[in-house]
């Protein structure tokens, strides 16, 4: 499996960008195509899909996305063509909490996720996708350095950690952190 492929957007579709690496242009699907600049180099986090008959590569800007993806195609009737667009508008701390909360509106906004799709998710992840992202905890020792330094016990620092977007710069995450911690999660 590819972990990521690093290089320069070379083009975008209404779905996709393709990534040019040494020469050869990767067609990458993603959620949001736009928010990647034209010329400018990225390292895009892949999953590589193979069936009888297709071969696709969907892209994410953050491991944290890919990860939560993962878990998110596992589920049954979520495909990667369902997946993916939840990333558009929703952030991974989003996704995660609506899971967590049991909030079926929230998962019903995404496109072609129904209700019954959206209950399904629930049953299957609810409660799961805290500890698959504390993973990313080890990656996050600064922003859990940070914390702790200002008085905040491990316990109250976890509870918020799988909230917070890492694709974020650090001072972002602590902003976000904090914020968290002030509402009380």
């Amino acid at each position: 499996m590819y972990n990521y492929i690093t290089g320069t957007i070379e083009g975008q579709t209404v779905n996709a960008i393709v990534v040019d690496n040494n020469g050869i242009g990767y067609t990458v699907y993603v959620a949001n195509p736009y928010s990647y600049e034209l010329g400018s180099s990225y390292k895009v986090y892949i999953y590589n899909h193979i069936r009888e008959e297709e071969h696709s590569l969907y892209g994410f800007k953050s491991e944290e996305e890919r990860t939560l993806f993962l878990r998110l195609i596992n589920v049954k009737g979520l495909g990667p063509k369902i997946a993916l667009p939840m990333f558009a508008t929703g952030s991974v701390a989003g996704i995660i909490d609506a899971i967590d909360r049991e909030n079926v509106i929230y998962l019903t906004k995404f496109p072609k996720v129904g209700e019954k799709l959206a209950r399904q998710i629930i049953l299957d992840l609810k409660g799961k996708l805290a500890s698959s992202i504390d993973a990313n905890v080890q990656d996050n020792n600064e922003l859990v350095g940070v914390l702790e330094s200002l008085g905040y016990k491990m316990g109250d620092i976890k509870k918020v950690l799988p909230h917070i977007d890492y694709s974020l710069t650090i001072e972002n995450q602590i902003k976000e952190a904090l914020k968290l911690m002030l509402r009380g999660n």
